[in-house]
């Protein structure tokens, strides 16, 4: 288990690095100068030239590329040439509203995937399994950002429950739940169908191996041998897609708070993309890849650790 932790720590670092030249290298392709966009269309070159100098945008891509990534190793984002405040601290701040959301709606899409999806596979051939199974169709075929419109008309603009957008902080907790609740649900139900469908599937599967048939064949129920053996099997495909599913959340953010109005990560990113300001995109997007990136390290090691199977081989 320790050589295998080892060796994927080692892809990991590699995958980090061989991610940050992309990333850097990708956005220093991108049509367009910082220095234009900040004096405007009617600057001298004399006063442009002056800008890059102080930008730094004129440098060799060499030295920039070492210069950015040695502040990324001791965690300094740099300073926006455009606005003048620190990467960094702006990253931490608005993951403040990214991640918990993230989280609750992951924690939305396990409650409704869980119990549904198991209950479709044990009620699969009755009209119980089969509606569970239209329904999650349903929640992979509507669009998020659809739903989320919706749910504000309905619990915004209708019945004025909820806040329609907009974060005030968390010094006002209250105000702040009730602002990531609607998003959240969003979240977890478009996840929530997706993941309902692998647990469905995983559990019908193996509910047919020969294993489970020799343990009903020994006196189990069919309840008993789906609880003692089923779901433990059943979780190792499964962990593998959750892990997609985090990775795809953190995509998914940047339609559902920029359709809410919430101050996170993915809308700040947009907002930087139309301002030109590179250096806080290129710290948004290695940020938002290396959690990636983490999150299948997380998952290979987790899969590796249930699986005995991998162990043995290993």
């Amino acid at each position: 288990m320790l050589i295998y932790f080892v060796r994927r720590l080692v892809i990991l670092a590699v995958s980090l690095f061989a991610a940050s030249v992309l990333v850097f290298t990708l956005l220093s392709l991108l049509p367009g100068d910082q220095a234009q966009a900040r004096l405007g269309v009617n600057a001298t070159p004399e006063a442009l030239e002056a800008l890059r100098e102080q930008f730094g945008t004129n440098r060799p891509f060499t030295e920039r590329y070492l210069d950015w990534i040695g502040g990324l190793l001791r965690g300094d984002f740099g300073t926006s040439p455009l606005s003048g405040v620190s990467v960094g601290s702006e990253i931490v701040d608005k993951l403040g509203v990214t991640v918990p959301l993230i989280l609750a709606g992951m924690t939305l899409a396990l409650l409704i995937a869980l119990p549904l999806g198991v209950l479709a596979a044990v009620k699969s051939r009755t009209p119980i399994g089969t509606a569970l199974s239209a329904l999650s169709q349903a929640g992979i075929a509507v669009p998020s950002f659809w739903l989320g419109i919706l749910l504000i008309t309905v619990f915004a603009v209708k019945l004025q429950m909820l806040p329609a957008g907009g974060f005030t902080g968390w010094e006002d907790v209250g105000g702040a739940v009730q602002a990531l609740l609607m998003p959240a649900l969003v979240l977890g139900v478009a996840q929530g169908a997706i993941l309902m469908r692998y647990v469905r599937s995983a559990v019908v599967e193996v509910m047919q191996e020969d294993f489970i048939q020799t343990a009903r064949a020994k006196g189990l129920s069919r309840s008993q041998a789906l609880k003692r053996h089923a779901l433990r099997n059943a979780a190792i495909p499964v962990i593998t897609v959750l892990g997609l599913q985090l990775a795809t959340l953190l995509i998914g953010t940047v339609v559902i708070e920029n359709v809410f109005g919430l101050p996170g990560l993915g809308r700040m990113l947009l907002q930087d993309v139309g301002n030109r300001d590179l250096l806080k995109v290129q710290g948004t997007v290695m940020v938002l890849t290396a959690a990636v990136l983490l999150i299948n390290f997380l998952v290979d090691v987790v899969y590796h650790a249930v699986d005995p199977r991998l162990r043995s081989n290993a």
